[in-house]
């Protein structure tokens, strides 16, 4: 398949204030795809009309060929569409590897009554239990978080719970992942980590990213092409270096009355 996201004419409004216009976005298998644009450009909107906690008001979302946009979260999760979010979403009375294993809930077959009528490690439960197990533990192997796989995730620094989220999101097996700045409030160590892990991912899972940043240096080091936007519609669509120097980009970010290059 040459495409695995399409977007045509994708639009949101909140009231009178337009957050998407006629976006369109078209992602290839296994690219990493950065969305850039100043705070209230539409990039989160963009997220949540993907991943079905918004419904566009006009538009078409194609996940490998077939349309998703009148879909709720859990639909799109079971098609293979993860996400991280800005704002870290994990519980922090719950530890690392209980966190984990909450993205295996879209591939788990036992319900509550079921469970509890096959209780043992022999029972179907059972059995599925630690086939669940050991794919999350694959992942903490992955992401090198063995050390905190039983510590409560409130406790761990802030740039170890990022990577406690990317390794949720993971144990949904995606073919497609959203993450939403996962650099932010990061130190400049944690953030070279976090683009070595993201390479990983791409290298070694073949997953396909669309990523949102606002690190101009670390988003220009990893994708393959970017996307900006202002105001809700796509101003410069190409290779990083390109978009960088887009004079639309420029004064995205700086006005009109001074158009150096964003700094990196």
């Amino acid at each position: 398949m040459d495409v695995l996201l399409e977007i045509q004419g994708l639009s949101k409004n909140f009231g009178g204030l337009k957050a998407l216009s006629n976006v369109d976005i078209t992602l290839k298998p296994k690219e990493i795809l950065g969305v850039i644009g100043p705070n209230g450009a539409g990039k989160t909107t963009l997220f949540n009309c993907i991943n079905g906690l918004y419904r566009p008001d006009s538009g078409v979302i194609r996940f490998e060929g077939r349309p998703i946009q009148a879909l709720g979260p859990d639909r799109i999760a079971r098609l293979g569409i993860a996400r991280t979010f800005q704002n870290i979403e994990l519980f922090a009375n719950m530890r690392t590897m209980e966190n984990i294993m909450l993205g295996r809930h879209v591939h788990m077959r036992t319900g509550i009554f079921r469970g509890a009528a096959m209780w043992g490690r022999r029972s179907f439960a059972g059995r599925e239990e630690r086939a669940h197990r050991l794919t999350v533990e694959t992942i903490i192997d992955l992401l090198g978080l063995q050390a905190v796989r039983d510590k409560l995730v409130g406790g761990l620094p802030y740039g170890t719970q990022k990577l406690v989220e990317l390794a949720r999101a993971l144990a949904l097996e995606p073919r497609l992942l959203l993450l939403d700045e996962p650099c932010a409030g990061m130190t400049a160590e944690e953030k070279q980590d976090m683009i070595f892990w993201i390479k990983d991912l791409q290298d070694e899972l073949g997953v396909t990213i669309l990523l949102i940043e606002h690190d101009m240096r670390m988003v220009m080091d990893i994708s393959d092409r970017i996307l900006a936007i202002n105001f809700g519609r796509p101003i410069a669509l190409g290779a990083p270096e390109a978009v960088r120097r887009h004079p639309d980009v420029l004064e995205a970010y700086l006005g009109k009355q001074e158009r150096r290059e964003p700094a990196a």
